[in-house]
């Protein structure tokens, strides 16, 4: 398919808070409040879409439905009462105004909660099926408890619930009964499996207003090496009541943690085709009182990366618009991306814009049509301040490699876009290959969570290059490379050949051999060297290993440092 630009005359930013508990939640705080109570409170805040997610039950939205069918019922029968019809055609009006959406907060075995979220089409015996089918027990159904016992697991769970025609979200990942076990210092694979999986639409968080490299959306936006695929990241506001509590801040109402979604129409399927794109930048936090997210700013302010990429111009001068469509042709064989042209990757800069943003739309996508196999990247212009600015979004690619001119073969590496080598070309014909393993089995996750391992071992960092072996050939020095983003093995790269970090490796490999004995060590770690590259501070790391050889790792960014590493640079917990 080819480049294609989206068509926004029809969208809309809409209000959605897809996390409310009603009175049918065994925990629900506020008394005698009614369904309508809670779209009252909906729309005094000015929410467009909503859903019903109590504790493994769909009682409450059964319950608003049914009591306006009765009202439906006693209309038809001419038996209605003022004050019923009166409250009948509330709900007709507000439900005209407000998409109200019926789903459940499942609780999955180890206590991860889990939002599934479906049409108001489907009926609740569907969805009652569906929790059924998750072993909620079928006399606790109604409950409205998170207390249900044995259930099934994470992956199970949103495998049926996207089966079943719903949205899987995890539920406040960041904090307790998230999947992202924020705090807990085990879960290795099943975090990777459950924040990865592919039935999986989104991540409800609870900092998203927050910035900077520790908040949650931060960690999940494609750049971190063991989690690859870019999730969405929603809030809501998990509300147990109408309104904030005053005793209680965290104690918060309907519509007090709101997501911003720009939307084709206010209706299930576009909130589905949302979460299930690559446009990041159509959910935003809502604020109130502040102007909206700027996420070209916001973009430019995290900088590039393996996953986005700046440009001031795409100019035929200079190959300006080759560099452009290098980097397409880079995230289309890695993990995905996007290409912003117009402005710089530093916000300190001021940008001069896309003077003509047809043209550029235009001429962009003719070259990306030098791509091979077909590339269905998605070209758009967008405001940031006074600029325009051309945002091109470019899916990881199911059929690698995808090269330009039918041989120039790029792939990004960090914030880098390079020509591939030899072996990771062989990678990416493979990829679609390994893509269809299956995932870890979940006894094997369920024995991780219950027993975790402790052996005191240290894994190696997570970002950098290490070199495994080195052989020389008719005078020359070939190395084999481990990249630590992602394990994969290169052979027989060469210091010509390489890339700026692997060649800055293989110098520092051949200039200077290591001598365990020199060394400072601290415990079986050590720090050979640090130095600066495009504003991020760079270490030089070593490990000795229980048989007394070494593994060395170079370049190794803070983001790829974790456990005994982090206090052996100085780095804060």
């Amino acid at each position: 398919m080819a480049p294609k630009r989206q068509r926004e005359a029809q969208r809309r930013w809409r209000r959605v808070d897809l996390h409310l508990h009603t009175p049918a939640s065994s925990d629900f705080l506020v008394p005698g409040a009614t369904y309508l109570d809670i779209l009252h409170a909906a729309e005094a805040r000015g929410l467009d879409i909503i859903a019903f997610t109590d504790h493994n039950s769909i009682a409450g939205y059964a319950r608003m439905t049914d009591e306006i069918a009765q009202y439906e019922l006693l209309e038809r029968l001419r038996r209605i009462h003022a004050e019923e019809r009166k409250r009948l055609e509330e709900y007709r009006r507000l439900r005209q105004k407000i998409l109200v959406l019926p789903g459940f907060e499942f609780t999955a075995t180890f206590g991860f909660h889990i939002l599934g979220l479906f049409p108001d089409s489907k009926s609740v015996r569907e969805i009652e099926h569906v929790l059924l089918d998750l072993n909620v027990p079928a006399d606790k159904i109604d409950q409205g408890s998170s207390e249900v016992g044995a259930t099934a697991d994470v992956l199970t769970a949103y495998r049926a619930i996207e089966e079943a025609g719903g949205i899987a979200i995890a539920a406040h990942v960041n904090s307790s009964h998230g999947v992202a076990m924020r705090g807990l210092g085990f879960g290795g694979q099943t975090k990777i499996a459950y924040t990865q999986d592919a039935h999986l639409a989104a991540l409800e968080v609870t900092d998203l207003e927050q910035k900077g490299k520790r908040t949650t959306a931060a960690f999940f936006n494609g750049t971190k090496p063991e989690y690859p695929r870019r999730m969405h990241c929603i809030q809501g506001s998990d509300a147990h009541r109408l309104t904030r509590d005053p005793k209680n801040a965290r104690q918060l109402g309907v519509g007090d943690r709101v997501t911003e979604m720009l939307l084709d129409a206010v209706s299930f399927q576009a909130l589905r085709d949302l979460l299930r794109g690559t446009d990041f930048a159509r959910a935003r936090p809502y604020r109130p009182t502040e102007a909206p997210v700027d996420f070209i700013r916001a973009a430019r302010e995290s900088g590039p990366s393996i996953v986005q990429s700046f440009h001031e111009s795409y100019s035929q001068r200079g190959g300006r618009l080759r560099a452009v469509i290098a980097d397409v042709c880079a995230f289309a064989n890695t993990n995905g991306g996007t290409v912003y042209v117009g402005v710089p990757g530093d916000p300190r800069k001021r940008g001069v814009g896309v003077s003509n943003p047809k043209d550029a739309v235009q001429a962009i996508g003719k070259a990306i049509q030098a791509i091979t196999p077909e590339l269905d990247a998605t070209i758009d212009v967008h405001k940031s301040g006074s600029l325009n600015v051309v945002r091109i979004i470019v899916p990881r690619g199911d059929d690698p490699p995808y090269a330009i001119d039918d041989n120039k073969i790029y792939i990004r590496a960090e914030a880098e876009t390079t020509l591939a080598v030899r072996d990771e070309i062989v990678q990416l014909a493979l990829r679609k290959k390994d893509a269809q393993r299956p995932p870890p089995t979940e006894p094997a996750q369920a024995a991780e969570l219950a027993a975790p391992a402790v052996n005191g071992a240290v894994d190696s960092p997570r970002t950098g290059v290490e070199i495994v072996s080195s052989e020389q050939r008719n005078g020359r020095w070939y190395h084999t490379l481990r990249d630590l983003r992602n394990k994969s093995v290169v052979k027989n790269v060469t210091q010509k050949s390489a890339r700026k970090l692997w060649h800055y490796a293989i110098s520092q490999h051949e200039k200077k051999p290591i001598d365990a004995a020199r060394i400072d060590w601290v415990g079986d770690l050590a720090i050979l060297g640090t130095s600066a590259h495009a504003g991020k501070q760079r270490y030089d790391l070593i490990q000795r290993q229980p048989d007394g050889s070494v593994r060395v790792y170079y370049g190794v960014t803070e983001d790829g440092i974790h456990g005994a590493w982090r206090k052996l640079v100085g780095l804060d917990e």
